[in-house]
């Protein structure tokens, strides 16, 4: 009898000591779950680069359609000013085509790699020359060269239209075209990709640049080095006239700010809207 009760206690005591541990186990594999998006909300603020934004309007359109508890306001100005903005407090993020400036190199800002931007050359339908070689681009940014005849057109007045120098476009084209040759001043200056292009399409023997997302029936793009541009010649690095775009923010984003460029940056939406809009997601662009 004696015998019996001690094995019911023992089988007691194991079966106690099995749901104790059973317990503390299933504490042990317990995870922190991740936002729904339901628990998501507040405002993003973004302003910067207008070369991205075919690129960041169907962003905000489709994470909002998501995000229900979340605005997203998100505005050009331009690279520079971008970076400046979100160095400041001004804005969540701040879009941009460059790289930091070194004068916020201390502000704590992150850099989020969102896409690869292709830069196309354009012109005035009614100008006749269908290619230059990067010389002759340098020549005539630079205003070595200002009529159309001196390399293959008609006798005809070039106008240069493009951006600021707060546009990270320009910076670009300064960097990877004119290796930081001088722009000239003679030229006509607009505050946006949207407004070269425009510009250039009313105006007779015009030439500027636009990012790729912008290039329309409305201007003529010309090739470069005899390389007419396509994603396909970009990525195999026949083509070189691109940069980077970037998300920045002051320190590590949090809230809807990083669900926001989790969300741009994501296989999912880069899939579907970077080609579609004249981009090269990150994962296609030449090493």
């Amino acid at each position: 009898m004696n015998m019996l009760r001690k094995s019911k206690v023992l089988v007691t005591i194991m079966m106690l000591a099995l749901g104790v541990s059973l317990i503390a186990g299933c504490g042990g594999q317990q995870k922190a779950e991740q936002p729904k998006p339901a628990d998501i909300q507040g405002t993003v603020t973004a302003s910067g680069s207008t070369a991205l934004l075919p690129l960041l309007k169907p962003a905000q359109e489709e994470f909002q359609k998501k995000y229900a508890k979340v605005t997203v306001n998100i505005a050009g100005g331009g690279s520079f000013t971008g970076q400046n903005q979100v160095a400041s407090g001004s804005v969540n993020i701040g879009n941009s085509d460059v790289g930091l400036q070194d004068s916020l190199k201390s502000q704590g800002l992150v850099e989020h790699k969102l896409v690869g931007i292709p830069f196309v050359f354009v012109v005035n339908p009614g100008v006749t020359v269908d290619n230059l070689t990067q010389a002759q681009y340098v020549d005539i940014l630079t205003g070595k060269i200002t009529n159309w005849k001196d390399v293959g057109g008609k006798d005809q007045a070039i106008t240069i239209i493009h951006r600021a120098k707060s546009s990270g476009s320009r910076a670009t084209i300064a960097e990877v075209v004119l290796k930081n040759a001088a722009f000239t001043d003679n030229a006509v200056i607009q505050d946006s990709n949207g407004a070269v292009r425009a510009a250039i399409a009313s105006t007779p023997g015009a030439i500027g640049y636009v990012d790729a997302a912008y290039v329309d029936q409305s201007v003529k793009g010309l090739a470069y080095n005899g390389m007419k541009f396509s994603l396909e010649n970009v990525q195999s690095g026949k083509y070189p006239v691109y940069t980077f775009g970037r998300m920045y923010t002051k320190g590590e984003p949090t809230g809807a700010t990083k669900a926001f460029i989790e969300y741009a940056t994501s296989k999912e939406f880069q899939e579907a809207y970077a080609e579609k809009n004249g981009f090269l997601p990150l994962t296609k662009l030449p090493k």
